[in-house]
């Protein structure tokens, strides 16, 4: 079973990648804990909730749901779920298991984080998305209107159970939309991984385990390593946003219910490409070979109609944005990845019609 280590000044915790890890959540709870509240949604509970219910078989827990949505990432629902707890005993020994996507990941990260002025959390994910990206590292958070993720905090788990055999019940899109995350970790720090996406296409939508699960294995090493070297995202740990900055801007705009989060990674790092080129960090054939990884493992919903100004002027609400300077992830090769600033309206706003175009 590979364990891969996080280590931060906050915790060190293990994120483990195997098959079946989901049925020793028990042996990851620490002595003397409190009650476990299981923070999930209808629709996760109702295809993987019994296997889960097994696993804590004689445990003293409740199952906690969230609506299901990145629209649905706000605050409200955060404060039902708290009063809740109060209501079903919850203390500070509690325990907060997080058992669904990145949206349940960041906003039962965030429960934890704030509800007794911190308990403890354990991130299960059960999308590729969230196995990948979202369940580690510690970030947590709801949106606002204005922008994604906007209200949050830095709270590392006990530990991080990644179980591919999960994937099984997952719809088409969320599968694909995880892998744009995937390609992300490719395009950023790993040629290898990149390669195997370009040629393994048909095993990678077939879930062919001997390729999927080493896909999601180095992902998770590429992230553990980075989060250890730049817990708060001062240095290292921008590269991660390879895509994102583009891709929230592209949320906002759309009320985040248009694109799945992946989608829009999806969609930034074309955008984010297409600028590459432009400023001459990397040849035409270089962006070329990238873009048509991402949109081989699309569809992402058509955006042509999309005004690009708008998007662009999205960029200063982004949460990288500092002291109104936005800060883009930009490849110089694939594998290596430069974060620049001070980059011409004109040429950002060229590359996102470009984008939308695809």
């Amino acid at each position: 079973m590979p364990a891969i280590e996080v280590r931060t000044p906050q915790r060190n915790y293990a994120a483990l990648v195997a098959r079946g890890v989901l049925d020793e959540l028990p042996r990851h709870l620490p002595r003397g804990h409190g009650r476990v509240f299981v923070v999930s949604t209808a629709d996760v509970w109702r295809h993987q909730g019994e296997r889960l219910a097994r696993a804590l078989d004689g445990v003293d827990h409740a199952v906690l749901h969230l609506p299901g949505g990145e629209e649905q990432k706000r605050l409200a629902p955060l404060e039902a779920l708290a009063e809740r707890m109060v209501h079903l005993g919850g203390d500070r020994s509690s325990i907060v298991v997080a058992f669904g996507g990145g949206v349940v990941n960041d906003m039962a990260g965030f429960l934890a984080a704030i509800f007794m002025r911190g308990i403890p959390v354990l991130q299960v994910p059960t999308t590729l998305l969230a196995q990948v990206d979202a369940a580690i590292g510690g970030k947590t958070g709801v949106n606002l209107v204005a922008g994604k993720n906007l209200i949050g905090s830095f709270h590392q788990p006990l530990a991080v159970l990644v179980d591919p055999s999960l994937l099984a019940t997952l719809p088409e899109r969320e599968y694909r939309a995880g892998l744009f995350e995937v390609i992300k970790y490719g395009v950023i720090r790993s040629p290898e991984m990149f390669e195997i996406l370009r040629s393994a296409r048909a095993r990678v939508f077939a879930q062919d385990p001997e390729v999927v699960d080493g896909l999601i294995a180095d992902s998770v090493r590429i992230k553990a390593e980075v989060v250890s070297a730049d817990e708060r995202e001062s240095g290292l740990r921008r590269i991660l946003n390879y895509g994102h900055t583009f891709g929230h801007a592209l949320e906002a705009e759309t009320g985040y219910a248009r694109l799945l989060h992946g989608e829009a990674v999806g969609f930034g790092m074309n955008a984010a490409a297409f600028l590459a080129e432009q400023l001459g960090l990397i040849p035409a054939q270089t962006a070329e070979v990238m873009i048509e990884t991402v949109l081989a493992y699309g569809p992402i919903p058509r955006l042509a109609e999309l005004d690009a100004g708008r998007l662009v002027s999205r960029l200063a609400h982004d949460k990288k944005t500092i002291q109104g300077h936005v800060h883009f992830v930009l490849p110089v090769r694939i594998g290596e990845v430069v974060v620049r600033s001070g980059v011409a309206e004109a040429e950002v706003r060229r590359a996102m019609e470009r984008a939308l175009a695809c």
